[in-house]
């Protein structure tokens, strides 16, 4: 099938694109039929969601969106289970090889120029409860005075990367030298990893053509990689009292020029996965440019249901098969790989289909059934996940709460959307910040009292420091009086673990997922250190005359007192959706009991032709935003298969 021809969101939603010429329309026209009297923002901001998926999209592709319309009888060297910063570059790089035929499966939509997916500014409103998310739910955390909240994971060609707040940050050299202790595999060392950032980054200046002397360095950037990256491209309200507050305070939040060097300790501007005022997502940089290749497919709004063995090697179980439908009445089909299935569906769906196919703990799956591939007892554990404290400050003018003002005004927001459109110069053309500031505590703080450093080493901050120009929906509802600033307060380190189990053996239930949030005495001692710092930093001069004080029920908290810190922060801290563990990567020969899901190479243990690339390898979470630690994981496991590597036996 070669055809030119125009299709709806209904085609796309319902057959197969092969070869198509789509056109492209956006949100703005789709709502151009209601008026502005009666769409008022917030409105308007979940029409966006709404209207994207019936956005038509322009593609040349292999790309399918019903399993039956896969070329029948044609095998696949690899299936790719996932299409985020894991799934798409594995596929993308496998694909390079005209010989290799490669299966991509997503369970969500394209999100090919959906407008809301690539205007960087709408990102608040994309997480949680979009229609491009999983819209999981956590179980009640005792942590957190019993609350419970959405967690949100990306459902759509390019994964969490087209939904996310597109923080582009390395993390510290001591976080990949402690990859490679606890792997074994001196691959995994920052001093390793290091070439590969040329392979995955593309540095662009930004779209105001300011001069960036100061806020970023080009010299340790790759400039013809894969995914754009740039600093900011418009100002804001925030950005010059942040600048003059960090001179005047200095220690922990000293400006420093780039803290993708490797150690990222002190305050900086903002490097985000953005070129040219356009979010820049895992299916974009990696998948489109590979649409062309024959020997890639893509299936989307398909969901694999189960991982299949099919036969033994050595007296190992091969893992090569997979099982897939739309929903759980539709029909059902099936894959096998003949080299490998690789997994590569998050933190939450990765364990959750390990599981499902029989390869976690076998105590476990006996009470749901499940027959035991093999007793894996860590499929599933040591979820670690960074949690959020929000402290919001009175804004003393108007026009400095960015945020608040796009949720209450709809010409506001009308105006800034516009300008994108036809200009992509704006506040739209930025993501939700322009500075984020690293630091540690100090060795001797009494909060290491019985407790050693849980961070990876000296280069590796505990908390993160991020001051927005506003507050947002999802943070709670939005105040119908008052402007704002927000600084938010993150736990980098933390020593809370938590699980993901089976509710059921159906597919498609949601997995039990339990973060188990400030679980320890650690935890909510870090929170308050950084609270602390945060609040000092508010006190700066550079802060009279645009800070009225703090507010929201921040006000009421008596910051010298501990137990009201700790109270404020179990009623205030959310997820900052960063889930990493729960196939944990260790070294070869660890036995199972003692820890570890995947080895050195991301193979599964005790299996043959399944491996996992996606941040439930992750032994500890990186201190900071894993989003490019992931496809720096991906460009390895990349390389590690064409070569053919295998560091155990």
């Amino acid at each position: 099938m070669n055809t030119s021809r125009t299709l709806s969101g209904a085609d796309l939603h319902g057959g197969h694109i092969y070869g198509c010429s789509l056109t492209h329309r956006t949100s703005r026209q789709l709502t151009s039929q209601l008026s502005w009297q009666e769409l008022t923002a917030d409105m308007y901001l979940h029409f966006i969601a709404f209207a994207a998926l019936l956005s038509p999209v322009t593609i040349e592709a292999a790309l399918y969106s019903d399993p039956a319309q896969l070329p029948k009888g044609k095998a696949y060297d690899y299936i790719v289970i996932g299409s985020g910063p894991g799934g798409s570059p594995i596929a993308a790089r496998l694909s390079e090889d005209p010989s290799v035929n490669v299966l991509i499966i997503e369970a969500g939509p394209t999100g090919f120029n959906y407008t809301n997916i690539e205007v960087p500014g709408i990102v608040p409103y994309l997480q949680p409860t979009s229609p491009f998310d999983w819209n999981y739910t956590m179980v009640p955390q005792p942590g957190l005075n019993d609350r419970s909240f959405p967690f949100s994971r990306g459902k759509v060609l390019g994964g969490c990367t087209a939904i996310n707040w597109m923080f582009w940050v390395r993390c510290a050299q001591d976080d990949y030298d402690g990859f490679a202790r606890v792997s074994g595999d001196d691959g995994w060392s920052w001093k390793s990893m290091l070439p590969l950032w040329n392979k995955i980054e593309r540095l662009v200046p930004p779209l105001d053509h300011h001069n960036t002397s100061g806020e970023i360095n080009p010299s340790i950037h790759g400039k013809n990689g894969a995914i754009n990256i740039s600093v900011h491209n418009a100002p804001y309200p925030t950005d010059d009292p942040v600048v003059r507050a960090a001179q005047e305070v200095g220690g922990d939040f000293r400006l420093m020029e780039d803290y993708n060097s490797g150690d990222p300790l002190g305050l900086a501007w903002f490097q985000g996965s953005i070129g040219n005022g356009i979010r820049n997502d895992a299916a974009t940089a990696y998948l489109a440019p590979a649409l062309s290749r024959k020997n890639l497919d893509i299936l989307i709004k398909t969901q694999v249901t189960k991982l299949v063995q099919t036969g033994f090697q050595d007296d190992k179980p091969v893992i090569r098969g997979v099982t897939f439908a739309q929903s759980r009445t539709a029909p059902a089909f099936a894959l096998n790989a003949t080299k490998e299935v690789i997994l590569a569906a998050g933190a939450f769906n990765t364990p959750q289909l390990l599981l499902l196919s029989g390869i976690g703990p076998a105590s476990d799956l006996s009470l749901l059934g499940v027959p035991t591939i093999i007793d894996h007892p860590n499929v599933g554990q040591n979820l670690t996940d960074q949690p959020l404290v929000p402290l919001h400050y009175g804004a003393a003018q108007k026009q400095d709460d960015v945020y608040t003002n796009l949720a209450r005004n709809a010409t506001f927001f009308h105006e800034s959307l516009d300008e994108w459109e036809t200009e992509r110069r704006g506040i739209f053309t930025n993501a939700a910040n322009n500075h984020l500031g690293f630091f540690r505590i100090p060795a001797n703080d009494s909060v290491f009292e019985g407790q050693p450093d849980p961070s990876a080493g000296p280069t590796a901050p505990h908390l993160e420091f991020i001051p927005v120009p506003g507050t947002f929906s999802f943070l709670g509802p939005t105040p119908l009086a008052g402007y704002y600033t927000l600084f938010a307060v993150v736990l980098l380190t933390p020593t809370s673990r938590g699980s993901v189990t089976l509710l059921s053996t159906d597919p498609f239930t949601q997995p039990v997922i339990n973060p188990n949030f400030l679980d320890t005495a650690f935890d909510i001692a870090a929170l308050r250190h950084g609270i602390r710092a945060a609040h000092n930093f508010s006190r700066a001069h550079a802060w009279d005359g645009f800070l009225t004080g703090r507010a929201m029920s921040w006000a009421l908290v008596d910051v010298e007192v501990d137990a009201d810190v700790d109270e404020f922060t179990r009623e205030s801290a959310i997820t900052i959706w960063h889930p990493t563990g729960t196939a944990a990567m260790a070294r070869c020969g660890t036995p199972a009991e003692v820890g570890g899901v995947v080895d050195p190479d991301l193979r599964v243990k005790g299996v043959e032709g399944l491996r996992v690339v996606d941040a439930s390898v992750f032994p500890f979470v990186p201190a900071g935003h894993p989003q490019a630690v992931i496809y720096a994981f991906a460009e390895r496991a990349a390389e590690l298969i064409k070569s053919g590597h295998r560091a155990c036996s």
